[in-house]
């Protein structure tokens, strides 16, 4: 099976016992031929899975109550197909098909090995007030004010593009869109500040998008998944998998290919999610140094790394790895980060591994300065009687003792 179509709880066998499927799910106003382009771009390397939410698609006949219909009742469904795959699952969903395939990933976190969130609205909801939801409500029966929208919010769509997504949209019952607004936009009560999937995640948004801002990914979406790797299409909108499939599907690969156990970055992102040394260690080989700029002296031995940078990934209030690049044994991770209510801090990991795929040296490099002085001065506090605390600066910016005295490093020269 390379790509199927299904109604939920349609039982599903995927070939291969490695390879991981990729559940695809639609957002407002779409069906599953939405993803007609990412799947032909992704085809002979992930087999995938999509289907039809309630009232779309092939079910837009369907009776519904609108009472029934809510992000509860989705990822249900979706669940349900992620039990009936075989082997892991990677799932992806856009819009509001985000808030339902994270739900769906929570509800399944031994089976979904990695969420994707394409153009997602948040958990929470957008709580757009009246004035301003109310002409979505009214999309329904109404093709012209709907392609108007689409085109608003994804420039690059052609005008083939627009007729086919607006076919789709045509047959969504009225109700049922008024009903779809409402869900997105009042999202999950008390939606936790961390989301319950702490798996691997990886966030997309187009930058031309107007709904799915930066501000809204930055500021609300990727601080509830620590760890998260973030990526911005340039000229991208909120129907990115439509207008640029193949550049989607290349970030997407890359995703899954950070999954392989071998991987060092998806271990590095899985442990500052997860906030766990154990997580971290399991990635090491047993003589790691870690190399820092909030440190004086490196650190050197598996558990001792895997504690301090344990301690490290909770100090962060959010954290974004933004871009990545691997050469060889080498891999580079771009990131950005807040702590100290809101004090932004940035910077690049490196990471080298051996040939068994553990990390062998860590360098950690923050700026600025004195976001990175005040980083040790903590790290030194929640670390004390663990590490030694000559391996900090002491104090705040400005007063930070000479690293001259550094101790030497047992791998230098190998």
């Amino acid at each position: 099976m390379t790509d199927e179509t299904l109604p939920a709880g349609t039982p599903v066998r995927r070939d291969g016992e490695a390879t991981r499927t990729l559940l695809l799910v639609h957002g407002f106003l779409d069906d599953a031929a939405v993803w007609d382009g990412l799947v032909k771009a992704v085809a002979g390397a992930v087999p995938t899975v999509r289907y039809d939410l309630p009232g779309s698609g092939g079910r837009a006949s369907e009776p519904q109550d609108m009472g029934e219909l809510s992000l509860t009742l989705f990822a249900g469904e979706v669940a349900s197909v992620i039990d009936a795959i075989e082997g892991p699952v990677v799932v992806m969903g856009q819009s509001m098909g985000g808030q339902v395939v994270e739900l769906a990933a929570a509800a399944r976190p031994d089976r979904v090995a990695g969420l994707v969130l394409l153009t997602p609205v948040p958990l929470g909801g957008t709580h757009l007030p009246d004035r301003s939801v109310a002409p979505f409500r009214a999309l329904g029966g109404n093709p012209e004010a709907e392609r108007a929208v689409r085109a608003r919010l994804s420039p690059a769509l052609d005008s083939d593009a627009l007729d086919r997504l607006g076919r789709a949209g045509r047959l969504v019952p009225a109700a049922v869109v008024a009903r779809y607004v409402d869900i997105w936009n009042n999202g999950v009560a008390e939606a936790p500040g961390t989301s319950a999937y702490g798996g691997p995640v990886l966030i997309v948004r187009g930058a031309e998008d107007g709904f799915v801002t930066h501000e809204l990914v930055a500021g609300t979406i990727a601080p509830r998944f620590p760890g998260a790797r973030v990526a911005t299409v340039p000229g991208g909108g909120h129907w990115l998998h439509v207008e640029f499939p193949d550049i989607l599907a290349g970030e997407i690969l890359a995703f899954l290919r950070s999954l392989d156990p071998g991987d060092a970055a998806s271990g590095w992102r899985g442990g500052f999610a997860s906030q766990s040394a154990s997580t971290f260690a399991a990635r090491f080989a047993g003589d790691v140094v870690l190399e820092a700029s909030v440190l004086v002296r490196p650190l050197a031995g598996r558990e001792l790394v895997a504690t301090a940078l344990a301690a490290a990934s909770a100090v962060y209030e959010s954290l974004e790895f933004i871009a990545e690049v691997t050469q060889g044994t080498t891999t580079y991770l771009q990131w950005r980060a807040t702590a100290f209510g809101g004090l932004p801090i940035s910077g690049v990991t490196v990471l080298e591994k051996n040939a068994d795929g553990k990390v062998t040296r860590a360098a950690i490099h923050h700026r600025p300065l004195g976001a990175a002085l005040r980083f040790s001065a903590e790290l030194r506090d929640r670390l004390a009687g663990t590490v030694p605390s000559a391996h900090f600066f002491e104090g705040s910016a400005g007063t930070a003792e000479s690293t001259e005295t550094a101790e030497p490093d047992p791998h230098r020269g190998k």
